[in-house]
C-alpha cells in the first residue's frame, strides 16, 4: 500500500485554550510545549498526533498521512501530478512544525486539505498521560480514524483508492451511502459518508484497556451534554465506544477492542449500520447541527453477538466453563457460534 498510517491531525480552532483542558483532562493526551496559537499533542511515542491550530480555517482538519520514506513520499507526488491533482511541496518549516521529515499538501476531490509525510519523529522522553490511562492503541497502526462527510462518495473513493492505496474494508449503501478504508490492519483508518455537506464528523481514538473507556465515560456525564453518543458496539469493525463533543464541531470516539483486517480480508456488505447494542445519537450527530441531549433508541434489530477482540495480558482466562458451552464451541468455532 503508498499509505501506511493516519500519522497526525491537525484542526483549526480558536478555542486553543479549551482543548488543552479537554486533550488531557478528558481524553489523557500529553500536552507539548508550543506557543502563540498551537497546541500539540501526544499519543504514544511519537512527538506529536494531535494539532490544535488557532492559524487555520475554523474546524478545517488536515489528516496527515504516513508513508514508508522520502523515496514513496516522492513516488505519491508524481501519481498525484499525473493524474492532474496539485501538489505542493511544503517547505522545511512546515515540515518541522509537523514533526516529520518531508512533506506535501494535495486535496482530495471534496476539496478537504490532505498531507502525505515521511519520516515522523519519535519523541525523546516516554508517552505520559494527561490522566491516570493504560495508554492508546496507536504505533504503527496510526492514532486511529477519522470519519468524513462528503457530498459525493464516488469520486473521493476513487481518489482514495486509487491514488493513495487504501483498501475497502466493508461499505452500505442504505439508508446511508459509507465506505470503511483501512491502510493497514486497523479495521478502518478511514470512513467517508455522503451527506449534504463536507466536514469532519468524528475522530477515534482506541485505548488499551475497556476500563479506561469507562471511566471517561463517567467523567463526560458528568458535564451535561459532552455525550454525543451514547455507549455501545459497532457491527463491523467490533469497536465498544461512545462519542464526546469537543471544543469544536469535530466529535471523539473513545473506543476499546477493534477488530483486525486479515490477509486476504475481502470487503463485506453491510445491510444496515445500527449497532450492536447502544451507541443512542449516533443517526441523529450525522445530520445538520449539533445531536440532541437526550436521543432515541437506534432502530430495533435482531440480537447479534460477536467475539471480543482481545490481546494478550488484557484478559484472563476463566474457569468452569459449561457442559452446554462446551458442545456448542465443538459444534462450531466459537466466533460462528456467537455472531
Amino acid at each position: 500500500m503508498t499509505v501506511q498510517a493516519l500519522g497526525y491531525l491537525s484542526l483549526g480552532s480558536a478555542r486553543v485554550e479549551d482543548w488543552t483542558g479537554f486533550a488531557t483532562g478528558r481524553l489523557g493526551l500529553q500536552a507539548v510545549d508550543r506557543g502563540g496559537a498551537q497546541r500539540a499533542f501526544r499519543m504514544d511515542d511519537r512527538r506529536q498526533r494531535l494539532l490544535i491550530d488557532g492559524t487555520q480555517p475554523e474546524g478545517e482538519c488536515v489528516m496527515g498521512w504516513e508513508v514508508a520514506d522520502a523515496a514513496a513520499l516522492d513516488a505519491l507526488a508524481a501519481r498525484l501530478d499525473a493524474a492532474g491533482t496539485p501538489v505542493r511541496r511544503e517547505s522545511g518549516a512546515l515540515a518541522a512544525q509537523r514533526c516529520v521529515g518531508g512533506l506535501i499538501s494535495f486535496a482530495d476531490p471534496a476539496g478537504n486539505r490532505v498531507e502525505a509525510f515521511h519520516g515522523g519523529q519519535v519523541a525523546d522522553a516516554p508517552f505520559r498521560p494527561g490522566r491516570d490511562i493504560a495508554g492508546f492503541r496507536a504505533g504503527p497502526l496510526g492514532m486511529g480514524h477519522v470519519l468524513m462527510m462528503v457530498p459525493q462518495v464516488a469520486p473521493v473513493l476513487a481518489f482514495y483508492r486509487g491514488l493513495l492505496g487504501f483498501r475497502i474494508s466493508d461499505y452500505v449503501e442504505a439508508p446511508v451511502t459509507a465506505y470503511f478504508l483501512h491502510v493497514n490492519a486497523r479495521h478502518h483508518s478511514l470512513a467517508i459518508v455522503e451527506g449534504p455537506g463536507r466536514a469532519a464528523h468524528h475522530l477515534l481514538v482506541e485505548l488499551y484497556s475497556f476500563d479506561d473507556v469507562g471511566h471517561c465515560y463517567d467523567l463526560a456525564q458528568q458535564e451535561e451534554g459532552q455525550v454525543a453518543v451514547k455507549l455501545g458496539r459497532h457491527p463491523n469493525d467490533l469497536m465498544t465506544s461512545f462519542y464526546m463533543r469537543t471544543p469544536s464541531p469535530l466529535l471523539v470516539e473513545y473506543g476499546w477492542g477493534g477488530r483486525e483486517v486479515t490477509p486476504g480480508w475481502q470487503p463485506q456488505a453491510m445491510t444496515s449500520v445500527g449497532s450492536l447494542w447502544g451507541h443512542q445519537g449516533l443517526f441523529e450527530s450525522l445530520a445538520d447541527g449539533p445531536p440532541p441531549p437526550e436521543a432515541p433508541p437506534m432502530p430495533a434489530q435482531a440480537a447479534r453477538r460477536a467475539p471480543l477482540q482481545v490481546m494478550d495480558g488484557n484478559y484472563v482466562r476463566m474457569s468452569g466453563v459449561c457442559p452446554w458451552w462446551d458442545s456448542l464451541a465443538a459444534a462450531a468455532p466459537v466466533a460462528a457460534a456467537v455472531l
